[in-house]
């Protein structure tokens, strides 16, 4: 039997990490990753597994000492913080095993050297097991690679008897990997394929039970597009639909999706039943020669403006937020003042705005690394932030305009004015299915599950006021509550409206933070 340990390390703050708003919710992260209980449900009975996520708890290297194998992961964002876990293992002896999207995508990365005793490249639902094996007879290589894709019908639940569920904000579950279209930025075909897999539509219902059982209350599909295969996608949420109904529609969801989402009427009506109320949709760029450019084919459509096809989502009762970046090689000084108009038309209060980077192994790093076009040093130079070399702006200009343009799109005015045209005023019937079904069932849950979001909203509200960084930002908050309130019904969007006030706070200070040189530039 082995004692092994699987650690994730620390994120840096980050647009997605909602560090700033996270003690507003009185959470400590915004969600697990599911790579370490994945690896752990792949771990035979006999070994004894411990997951430490260092971004709820502290990572104590004493305590260490006595496990055989110590496994790290890490996403791109998480590399420096990879690096001095490894260090600091490897000082102290043990057997360091490390796997995730970090190493797949940088596989030669030089801080490694000297670090790894096992690399494991890509999906690992094969190769764990195998190398265990291995390691048991004393006989293991020190890298693993799959030769197939993994078949997710066969995929075992991930351990989430190891995940904390009350230090998140949120539970998160994986239907399927990869995605078919081919954006010359994105690592995700790289490590994943352009063919999705997905899992059973039972799979899928058994881990959200799961989570759902362990307080998780709003869960997000953590796909990389939900809808790569949308006749599978519909058949989940036609079980997802089953599941909410049967339990009284205790869970929201959110996921992320591409745009072609707004061509399919019925997969639009069965995510609004399941009452998935978010989704993340890659933008990336008002411009059309952007983004045939970056063979974001499946954002155009001839006929139909990006607009109109935002709108269209959102009239479905599912919130937009959106993906943008700035730096692509048809883009100049003007690209700024254009996305701001674009998100501004298009109603979307919640934006990741980034400077385009190129990810290693990537086609966009092999186009630039032949064109001379990338600076890699520059990625960890805390003033720049990327390691591009954009073509009709310099590196520099491309960055003060990204900043000014993030500036403008938290500055609280502009943030509400836009939360304003999607919610006060056109009112989007943010779950109106389950509302119908709830009212027409009228469930004990129906009254309980108010009382707990009018509770929760307060508690937010509450924390929110109390807190001496909203201050500049109070006086629209309560401009904008007294015209929710006075507009439409104020229970209804309360939880709703309380949720935006955290994240546009997050949002705001970070964004302010790097625009007065008080952090890092942080480019995710």
């Amino acid at each position: 039997m082995a004692r092994i340990c699987l650690i994730n390390p620390r994120f840096p703050t980050s647009f997605w990490g909602l560090n700033h708003g996270l003690p507003l919710l009185g959470k400590k992260c915004n969600m697990p990753v599911l790579a370490l209980p994945t690896i752990a449900g792949l771990t035979p009975d006999e070994h004894d597994v411990v997951v430490i996520d260092e971004n709820i708890e502290d990572l104590d290297f004493d305590a260490l000492d006595g496990f055989d194998l110590i496994g790290v992961t890490g996403m791109t964002v998480q590399r420096d913080r990879m690096i001095e876990i490894l260090q600091e293992l490897k000082a102290r002896g043990h057997f360091t095993i490390v796997g995730g999207p970090w190493i797949t995508v940088a596989e030669g990365w030089e801080p490694f050297e000297g670090l790894v005793d096992v690399a494991f490249i890509g999906e690992a639902e094969e190769t764990w097991p195998k190398f265990l094996e291995d390691w048991k007879r004393g006989e293991h290589a020190d890298r693993y690679e799959q030769a197939d894709k993994t078949d997710m019908t066969k995929v075992p639940m991930p351990r989430y008897d190891l995940v904390k569920f009350e230090e998140y904000a949120m539970g998160c579950v994986q239907t399927s990997r990869g995605c078919p279209f081919q954006c010359e930025f994105c690592d995700i075909i790289v490590i994943f394929g352009r063919r999705p897999r997905i899992k059973t539509p039972e799979m899928v219902v058994d881990e959200i039970d799961y989570q759902y059982r362990q307080g998780a209350r709003m869960i997000f599909l953590v796909d990389d597009n939900f809808i790569g295969n949308k006749k599978a996608a519909k058949e989940i949420l036609r079980a997802i639909i089953t599941w909410q109904r049967k339990n009284g529609y205790p869970v929201v969801f959110g996921t992320e999706a591409s745009l072609n989402l707004s061509e399919d009427d019925e997969l639009l009506e069965l995510m609004s039943e399941a009452s998935m109320n978010t989704v993340f949709v890659g933008i990336e760029s008002p411009d059309e020669e952007a983004l045939m450019e970056t063979k974001k084919i499946q954002n155009v459509k001839k006929g139909f403006t990006m607009i109109d096809r935002v709108h269209k989502i959102q009239n479905a009762g599912i919130e937009v937020y959106a993906g943008m970046i700035v730096g692509f090689d048809s883009d100049d000084l003007s690209v700024f003042d254009r996305q701001y108009e674009f998100l501004t038309a298009a109603r979307i209060p919640n934006v990741m705005a980034g400077m385009l980077s190129a990810i290693p192994s990537t086609p966009l790093y092999d186009r630039l690394l032949a064109e001379g076009r990338l600076d890699n040093a520059a990625a960890d130079d805390p003033a720049i932030a990327t390691n591009i070399i954009p073509l009709q702006m310099s590196v520099h200009e491309m960055r003060d305009g990204w900043l000014d343009l993030m500036d403008r799109l938290y500055d609280p005015e502009e943030y509400f004015k836009r939360f304003d045209s999607l919610f006060a005023e056109n009112a989007i019937p943010l779950g109106a299915a389950k509302m119908r079904w709830m009212r027409r069932h009228r469930p004990v849950s129906y009254v309980l599950q108010h009382i707990g979001i009018v509770f929760a909203a307060l508690t937010v509200l509450y924390r929110i006021w109390r807190d001496p960084r909203t201050k500049p930002f109070r006086p629209v908050y309560a401009r904008t509550l007294r015209k929710l309130i006075r507009n439409r019904r104020p229970l209804r969007f309360l939880f709703t409206f309380a949720t935006r006030c955290v994240m546009h706070t997050h949002f705001a200070v970070m964004t302010r933070q790097m625009v007065r040189g008080e952090s890092r530039l942080v480019n995710t």
